[in-house]
């Protein structure tokens, strides 16, 4: 991976905070706006969901998922230039007493603090997206696949 491109995708994962989410949820399609982290090796996201939510039921362990971050758009901007990368991955269920989980919780709260009165509620939880693929669009014509040791150089 070019370093313009490594520093791009690093800056979506890091920076930006809403993430597009692609689920099956009975058999159809559902997609979700969620917050997200990155995870400390940039090869998951942490997201931390309610239940009550009709794509949080797409999320069981190992479930497949489809997900899409982006640059903001303005009304000036070329939405074929728009920087974004989609990604497939799949879900991993920290269970709540491991350290797996309470680093994910440290990691979300460090980017969402206003999110800590949500960890007290029964219906959320909290979940790693592992990152298994994907293409990075860094404008037209500037596209590039992504797979899992894509992800892990960025550290």
């Amino acid at each position: 991976m070019k370093p313009d491109d490594a520093t791009l995708l690093r800056s979506l994962l890091r920076d930006c905070r809403l993430l597009s989410l692609g689920v099956l949820v009975e058999g159809e399609p559902n997609v979700g706006l969620v917050p997200f982290a990155v995870g400390q090796s940039f090869g998951t996201l942490i997201i931390h969901v309610s239940r009550l939510a009709r794509h949080t039921r797409g999320l069981g362990d190992n479930a497949p998922v489809g997900m899409m971050i982006h640059l903001p758009e303005t009304a000036e901007s070329d939405p074929l230039q728009i920087p974004r990368v989609s990604l497939q991955g799949k879900v991993r269920m920290p269970q709540p007493d491991s350290s797996e989980y309470e680093d994910c919780k440290r990691i979300y709260l460090q980017k969402f603090p206003q999110s800590s009165m949500t960890f007290d509620l029964a219906d959320f939880q909290l979940l790693e997206l592992e990152l298994m693929s994907g293409r990075l669009v860094a404008g037209f014509g500037r596209a590039l696949n992504l797979n899992a040791d894509h992800f892990r150089e960025l550290c």
